[in-house]
């Protein structure tokens, strides 16, 4: 199954359009290796989503083409979720 569709199946990213532009923008790997939205997602492999201020880190359960808003859960397991440290941008002082 692609990547843009899998996200949206399984509501970790709601619209097929929103995540099709997070993977162009390459803020989603498939086991360390950055994804195109038309990569091909098997069970086992890991997705890693920046979101943000966050990576959220999660195993294909199995793969399903339709499933109800209840079941969409069990497509995967959150691993785990990071928080990544806010960086502050660097002042340039322009007098000189």
């Amino acid at each position: 199954m692609r990547l843009d569709k899998f996200l949206k199946v399984s509501r970790l990213i709601k619209r097929r359009t929103l995540a099709k532009e997070v993977a162009v923008q390459g803020r989603i790997t498939i086991n360390d290796k950055v994804a195109k939205a038309s990569s091909a997602v098997k069970v086992g492999d890991e997705l890693a989503i920046r979101f943000g201020q966050k990576i959220v880190t999660a195993r294909v359960e199995e793969i399903r083409e339709n499933v109800r808003k209840e079941e969409a859960t069990k497509m995967f397991t959150i691993v785990k979720e990071e928080k990544l440290e806010k960086i502050e941008p660097e002042f340039i002082d322009d007098e000189e």
